[in-house]
């Protein structure tokens, strides 16, 4: 035995980050990269003393409780926490941290990507061209919308929201944004603030949802908040997807209540509903926000250093139970 700390690996991590788990720790790698089911991530965990695992891995209630004594953190490779049950872990005394601040620009980046991508409707295009379909050149084929200028309300001023503004005055949109409060005045760079969501909606050329997934935003926008938006307007989510009801939002895309979507993320994903794929008029990702290698090295990084702390007794950075 080497005397190091013992941490269960859920997913295949980069050879920089998997070194360094190397290095300091007695790691439980998965090289095959296999999504375990709760029943193996709850034997494999047996004899470890962390377990460092991906939004893909789910910690309900009944999981946490099934897990083994010996576990004294679960340092997530994700900002979102939402597939870990909180209160669960707390109440066994298992610490949860995330990785926060590494990933938002490569995010912000992804967001930008789908706004563009609905917008001019890029998907279709790439089709074509890839499908031999593109014949001919007209003033009427492929127009999409022009986003120069538009007005776009982003719902989670957070870091990555702050970004998106940032990137998006780059266009010269003028933004607005709702949040559970107002952000430091000197942070919102002329960004208009609405304490209420139904009054921002109808501003919206543009709707970015940057915000995580909680029991109070589950299905925010659904069919009335749709119907507030403006005639045409494009929708991204680029933060969870069960932000979103689907039977709304594929009815405003199919009724052109909506001009496009442009989504990186769903609900059960990988499992879309599949009449996503059926629309012409959605530019769809598979939940790439943070896929850049300087950024999943830098989101292993810094669960690392969660971890580290932890097992020197300090309090780590990113707790977020």
């Amino acid at each position: 035995m080497s005397g190091k700390s013992v941490v269960l690996v859920t997913r295949k991590l980069p050879n920089a980050v998997e070194d360094r788990l190397h290095r300091d720790y007695e790691p439980r790698l998965n090289p095959d990269d296999r999504l375990y089911s709760s029943d193996e991530l709850i034997a494999l965990s047996e004899g470890a003393d962390a377990i460092m695992p991906c939004h893909t891995e789910k910690f309900s209630a009944e999981v946490v409780a099934r897990l083994p004594d010996s576990i004294k953190a679960i340092a997530n490779f994700s900002v979102g926490v939402d597939h870990v049950d909180l209160q669960a872990a707390a109440k066994r005394g298992i610490i949860v941290t995330n990785t926060p601040d590494v990933l938002s620009d490569a995010t912000a980046e992804i967001a930008i990507l789908c706004m563009l991508g609905a917008a001019r409707r890029a998907g279709e295009g790439e089709r074509l061209v890839r499908g031999a379909g593109w014949k001919d050149w007209s003033p009427a084929f492929m127009v999409g919308i022009q986003v120069t200028g538009k007005r776009v309300g982003i719902v989670g001023m957070g870091r990555v929201g702050q970004i998106v503004a940032r990137r998006m005055r780059g266009f010269d949109m003028e933004v607005h944004y709702h949040n559970r409060r107002r952000i430091d005045p000197t942070l919102e760079q002329g960004a208009i603030f609405h304490e209420s969501l139904e009054e921002m909606l109808p501003l919206c050329e543009v709707l970015s949802l940057n915000c995580p997934a909680t029991p109070e935003t589950t299905g925010l926008l659904n069919a009335a908040r749709i119907a507030l938006l403006p005639d045409g307007a494009i929708v991204i989510n680029t933060a969870r997807g069960a932000l979103v009801d689907d039977d709304a939002l594929i009815a405003a895309l199919k009724s052109g209540k909506l001009h496009s979507a442009g989504l990186d993320v769903y609900n059960n994903e990988p499992a879309i509903d599949p009449r996503y794929r059926e629309l012409d008029n959605t530019f769809l990702l598979p939940h790439v926000g943070s896929a850049t290698r300087e950024t999943r090295d830098a989101m292993g990084y810094r669960a690392l250093d969660n971890l580290d702390a932890i097992f020197a007794g300090r309090e780590p950075g990113d707790r977020v139970a």
